[in-house]
């Protein structure tokens, strides 16, 4: 049923553009969202006092929403922060060094460690875990820094980020906004996620190892590497650690053993989204507790409170900026109506629905257009260098463009979602990817200049498979 457009719909519609626009340009989205709300909340409510509530209440609404992958991530932080302090990632990495030999398999085995270690720990601390251990490795075997950089940045804040199979952070965004469950948007993600990996890693590979026959190659080292403490303290208690060497033996071994049972119990009892989060988040707490308690002894619950508010930190940090941005896109489907109640026409399932309708009785819209679409707002979307900020947006576009289609929903999420954090989740945009640069030494502006060729290769490809698969 062809639901009547009203104003609502139409100026839905235009905040929507004016905020590609913004992105476009470079400029911070947030006001024009809070805006956003406060005219449709005007529309809704035709009261300045229900308007101007409903911005703060919508604000709760994407809080709501987004607490749980907040809580992992910040959790997971806070975990890792403890690892890097008593030498623990160290010893887990340590054993896959010896099979680092030459440039070739620093590259590729750099680039795995980082992905696997990403999807359970996120990429930013994941830099941190195995910087200061592999880096070493890699340059005496002959590997670039500015390599080591890429294979970190496309394995871990590409592959691992824009799959995010474990944390689910980044699928959880995605699947909200378009409507769906969040295992449909991870199952149709995997085709992507692999062509875009395979087709960027191999591209870049194939680059550098080009140009440093020819004599091209420049590194663009402007320091020497960061360790990886330096760029995550924040004046943290410093005590020399407890641990016993035998210890930290024991805890490396431990910790990956009870992150592969979180994932044998996830297949198990098939759990997924929500379950699948929590198990991994309570599982990432009790490795801190324990961790700090034997680090820091009488002082470990004290300290324990102390890497927790890192990890908050961190976790607000990055989604500070995305809080506002989910509220406006809320807006246009489940959270319209918990906002301003029944509004919308009779019949109306949401403002991004009802255009998707009519878009499809309106305008022709095939497969390949819509790909098309949702890869370069994707990408469009990515360039604010968070890569989880406009997630939301392609989530709800891909609901309409699917209306219109009348198929691929979960395909075209995934597509929006994998050109998002490939653009903007720390491979392009020089401010997203500073922390691989300084753990690596390398300029971050030519650290993106070189991901450039091999990303926008990567999203080509990945568009077109897509185009098939809807």
């Amino acid at each position: 049923m062809v639901v009547q457009l009203t104003a609502l719909h139409w100026v839905y519609l235009a905040l929507i553009i004016g905020i590609i626009g913004l992105m476009v340009m470079r400029r911070d989205t947030t006001i024009i969202c809070v805006a956003g709300i406060f005219v449709i909340g005007l529309f809704a409510t035709e009261s300045l006092s229900g308007s101007v509530s409903g911005i703060f209440n919508s604000f709760i609404y994407a809080i709501n929403e987004l607490i749980g992958t907040i809580l992992i991530i910040s959790i997971i932080v806070a975990m890792s922060r403890v690892l890097i302090r008593t030498g623990i990632n160290e010893m887990m990495i340590s054993p896959f060094t010896r099979f680092l030999r030459t440039p070739t398999l620093a590259f590729w085995g750099i680039g795995l460690i980082m992905m696997v270690t990403s999807w359970f720990f996120w990429p930013s601390p994941a830099v941190a875990l195995i910087g200061a251990v592999l880096l070493p490795v890699a340059l005496r075997v002959g590997l670039p820094a500015l390599g080591a950089a890429m294979a970190m940045n496309l394995f871990g804040h590409g592959i691992a980020l824009s799959g995010d199979y474990i944390i689910q952070g980044a699928p959880k965004l995605t699947s909200e906004a378009a409507g769906i469950p969040v295992n449909e948007v991870m199952a149709a993600s995997i085709p992507l996620v692999l062509v875009m990996g395979v087709v960027t890693t191999v591209v870049a590979f194939w680059m550098m190892r080009r140009d440093q026959r020819l004599g091209t190659w420049r590194d663009g080292l402007v320091a020497s590497p960061v360790h990886p403490a330096a760029t995550v303290d924040d004046g943290a208690d410093q005590e020399e650690s407890r641990l016993s060497r035998r210890s930290k033996q024991v805890l490396a071994i431990l910790i990956p053993l009870l992150f592969g049972a979180d994932v044998i119990v996830m297949f198990t009892l098939n759990l997924q989204g929500g379950d699948a989060t929590a198990l991994v988040g309570g599982t990432a707490m009790l490795i801190l507790i324990l961790i700090s308690m034997l680090t820091h002894g009488s002082r470990g619950m004290e300290q324990t409170t102390r890497y927790l508010i890192e990890g908050f930190t961190f976790g607000f940090r990055v989604f500070g900026p995305v809080i506002p941005i989910a509220a406006f896109f809320y807006l246009g489907d489940s959270g319209f109506v918990a906002m301003f109640g029944e509004v919308l026409p009779a019949g109306s399932h949401g403002s991004v629905n009802d255009l998707g309708v009519a878009l499809a009785n309106g305008v022709p819209v095939n497969g390949a257009v819509g790909a098309v679409t949702l890869t370069t707002v994707g990408a469009v979307t990515g360039l604010d260098g968070s890569g989880f900020s406009g997630i939301s947006l392609t989530g709800s576009l891909a609901q309409l463009f699917a209306g219109a289609i009348g198929s691929g929903l979960a395909t075209l999420t995934a597509l929006g979602q994998v050109a998002a954090i490939w653009v903007g989740g720390g491979t392009l945009i020089p401010w997203a990817l500073i922390p691989a640069a300084a753990i690596c030494g390398v300029d971050p502006f030519e650290l993106a200049r070189r991901n450039l060729k091999p990303v926008v290769i990567g999203l080509v490809v990945t568009t077109i498979v897509a185009m098939f698969l809807i």
